[in-house]
């Protein structure tokens, strides 16, 4: 029997999702969302289901499904699809652009997403349900934790790690050897030399470093 793939979300980050799947002549047999944007293009043509809880009444083994929720810091959203559908014995599905490059030594998680101009190297380990968005450059050796949201034009170069639920945003860069910690938020353009603590915020590029709540 063939698998069914069913799409979470309708906003942007799903229909750029869906414009990869049909260049790579993937089927979307639902999309499941309860506010859906008509709007997109990228999404007409897919049966729309507003509610998630119907893919359950699929087998395990007939269902594979695609994370379309994006992640922005401070929404945990994603995260909270992933761990309810795999809990049940669901899996994700994987999304790679035919536009990135991957090492064939690299190693990715379920449900990772990797988008176009992105580049993955030899070494790199990419955990569970993490973003590599547009342009994206994660160099030799690097750890990338699960729910991870590497945004467009980052670069991490090697042996960087990162914990779980870690956004790193536009255009940042980490240099090699840093370690990043659960829960941290990289500001855009932020240029990172030091290691960086779980739950803090870093900014600038001079890397001033914060908690959540604004304190240095």
């Amino acid at each position: 029997m063939d698998k069914k793939f069913f799409l979470l979300g309708a906003g942007g980050h799903a229909s750029v999702l869906a414009d990869i799947l049909r260049q790579n002549k993937l089927i979307i047999s639902g999309l499941f969302s309860p506010e859906i944007d008509f709007a997109r293009a990228a999404l007409s043509g897919i049966p729309i289901f507003k509610n998630e809880d119907e893919i359950f009444e699929y087998q395990c083994n007939t269902v594979s499904i695609i994370n379309g929720v994006g992640s922005l810091p401070g929404s945990n959203l994603r995260t909270k699809l992933f761990n309810k559908f795999t809990e049940q014995g669901y899996s994700f599905q994987q999304v790679i652009s035919k536009h990135s490059f991957i090492s064939d030594f690299a190693t990715l998680g379920q449900g990772v997403q990797v988008m176009p101009r992105a580049i993955i190297q030899a070494g790199a380990v990419i955990g569970d349900n993490t973003i590599i968005n547009t342009g994206a450059i994660i160099e030799h050796d690097c750890i990338i934790g699960k729910h991870n949201h590497v945004a467009p034009g980052v670069t991490l170069s090697g042996q960087v790690s990162t914990g779980n639920n870690v956004h790193i945003g536009s255009g940042a860069t980490v240099i090699q050897g840093i370690s990043i910690g659960d829960g941290a938020v990289i500001a855009a353009g932020a240029i990172i030399t030091k290691h960086v603590e779980s739950g803090k915020m870093v900014f600038g590029a001079r890397s001033h470093i914060q908690d959540k709540k604004g304190k240095s």
